[in-house]
């Protein structure tokens, strides 16, 4: 073909690089992709309220999550460069050791590669990693490099991600607050909060009733009508998590969340079939990863809200794929966190209806970026909803101040990585594959 008949020419993908944040310290630290790397101070911190966690049982780690080492990875930026220059940017949690998987094992996988295959680029890092991966750190990796893919692909295209995805499902996308302050959400415009749940049971029948004080007092503080929630992040047990949840149903709680570890897909079943009947909506999916752990939650009934977070479960790649099982079983999504890569992906799936916004100023009391000082001109809530700039990509730029790149490579090893891809043998006489 020739002429206007042939598809342009698209730049493949010349440089791979990783970044964690440098320059850091407890007293003046930049949360980036991590939420949790804040001020001793911080109400995300558990300061001045606790906040169960898996660690509450052990006394040492009781009083602040930084203490047991939430943040000891911190955030990890990923740059997918283009052969015309253009730059694609993905960012998650895992630091240095995550830094070394992009730049020393995923990044033969992309150089040289047409940014276009996300499917086949995603799949050989997901099996690429199987025998260290399949969860955690190493998704949570490919999660970054998948997301700089498609900000590259909106780039090179001019279009914003939510458009490659299928358009808008809709026209505006409601927001509420995860907050230490629910009242202050609920002045700033928020649709609805969730508060974190301050004991678990090693706190023993205190504990419980002051779990069960301090969710009446924020219902009364912000009336009857205004949804309410509970984040008792993985810190409860099957027992626990049914008499609390019963307990609480009569002040109007909307969802309890996240209250068992998420290896526990039986112990999810188990709550909901004890909760037949309530109005008390299950949620859970923030700390799963793939496809398939989502997979399981959806065939045993464990939710009726799934809460991935896309900067983690493998991106906006195995994102759409969880969405659409999801909807299969009409059951909703609503992202853990993730600013821009949620809101893209929500505004293009109908069953994605309400979004999270982490309210991380120290008191509660201020709507700031997600990401702190990493995207200068990331999109931030008002009146309640989010709406997106017409831009491409994901639309947020990096601001490189403090950025570090603790394993780069010579422009020499990119180069090689990309001739092997581009040379990769074509194949010869078709067969059945099966």
């Amino acid at each position: 073909m020739e002429g206007k008949d042939r598809c342009k020419n698209f730049p493949r993908i010349k440089y791979v690089r990783a970044f964690t944040q440098a320059g850091k310290s407890s007293r003046s630290p930049d949360q980036g992709a991590d939420c949790h790397d804040v001020v001793d101070t911080h109400w995300i911190n558990g300061h001045p309220t606790p906040i169960a966690n898996p660690m509450s049982m052990y006394p040492p780690y009781q009083s602040t999550r930084k203490s047991w080492g939430i943040n000891a990875l911190g955030s990890l930026i990923v740059e997918v460069e283009a052969e015309d220059g253009t730059v694609g940017v993905g960012v998650t949690i895992g630091g240095e050791p995550g830094c070394f998987i992009v730049e020393k094992h995923l990044s033969r996988f992309l150089e040289g590669e047409d940014p276009r295959n996300v499917e086949k680029i995603w799949d050989k890092m997901f099996r690429a990693t199987l025998n260290y991966g399949r969860k955690g750190l190493p998704i949570q990796t490919i999660s970054a490099v998948d997301l700089a893919l498609w900000d590259l692909l909106g780039k090179l295209r001019q279009e914003p991600v939510y458009a490659l995805l299928g358009g808008k499902a809709r026209d505006f996308l409601p927001v509420y607050s995860t907050t230490a302050r629910p009242d202050i959400a609920q002045r700033l415009g928020f649709v609805g909060a969730k508060i974190p749940c301050p004991y678990g049971p090693s706190a023993g029948d205190e504990g419980f009733r002051k779990n069960v004080e301090f969710f009446k007092t924020w219902r009364e503080k912000v009336g009857s009508e205004f949804p309410l929630s509970l984040d008792c992040y993985m810190a409860l047990t099957v027992p626990y998590s049914i008499r609390l949840a019963k307990e609480l149903e009569k002040y109007g709680i909307k969802w309890i969340e996240e209250f068992l570890p998420p290896d526990d897909y039986e112990g999810y079943a188990e709550v909901k079939r004890s909760l037949a009947g309530s109005s008390v909506l299950l949620t859970t999916g923030e700390h799963e990863y793939t496809r398939y752990g989502f997979r399981q939650l959806i065939a045993l009934r464990c939710a009726d809200i799934l809460q991935p977070d896309i900067t983690w479960l493998g991106g906006i790649t195995e994102a759409r794929r969880v969405v659409a099982m999801a909807s299969a079983h009409d059951t909703l999504v609503i992202p853990h966190g993730s600013s821009v890569y949620s809101y893209h992906l929500q505004y293009a799936f109908p069953n994605c209806p309400v979004a999270e916004y982490i309210n991380l100023s120290p008191n509660a009391d201020q709507i700031v970026p997600y990401f702190g000082g990493l995207f200068p001109d990331e999109p931030l809530p008002k009146g309640g909803i989010i709406e997106l700039p017409d831009r491409p990509g994901f639309g947020v730029t990096l601001c490189p101040d403090g950025l570090r790149r603790p394993y780069p490579r010579s422009k020499a090893e990119s180069h090689t990585q990309a001739q092997q891809n581009a040379r990769k043998p074509v194949p010869g006489k078709p067969f059945m594959p099966f």
